[in-house]
């Protein structure tokens, strides 16, 4: 038996693996964006994270140095809870004399941002001579 191709057959066939390997590449790009359309999110939503917990580690130490121009003698543990964002709480601690150290941590999610903020007088005026994000205290 002899098998004829015809120039339309071979023209059929160029066409479909053409076809097939377009639509391969198309596939290929579409999946790579949609990856980093999630990667993008992801990002994005940790930036988002990371900014409200030091607005929250801000508050904290913020409403730490209130308690201290309220009371100088202030030494002691507190915190802050914002419903459906997070928590920070923050730790007065006396060094001896008008000497204060403040340590303030913001949380949300998996997110935590810790302040270090060191006082070197607290009459007549508070006296702030470091205020620095810490990664341990």
């Amino acid at each position: 038996m002899h098998c004829k191709h015809s120039a339309s057959n071979i023209d059929g066939y160029i066409t479909l693996i053409s076809v097939l390997v377009i639509g391969a590449v198309g596939i290929a790009i579409a999946t790579s964006l949609i990856l980093l359309g999630l990667s993008s999110s992801r990002t994005s939503f940790a930036i988002e994270q990371s900014n409200q917990a030091k607005a929250l580690v801000n508050a904290c130490a913020e409403y730490s140095l209130q308690q201290i121009k309220n009371s100088p003698s202030y030494t002691g543990t507190s915190g802050l809870r914002a419903p459906g964002l997070g928590t920070c709480s923050y730790l007065v601690q006396s060094q001896g004399g008008q000497n204060r150290t403040i340590l303030s941590i913001g949380t949300v999610g998996a997110v935590v941002r810790k302040l270090k903020i060191v006082i070197v007088s607290v009459s007549p005026n508070i006296t702030i001579s470091t205020w620095q994000e810490v990664a341990l205290f």
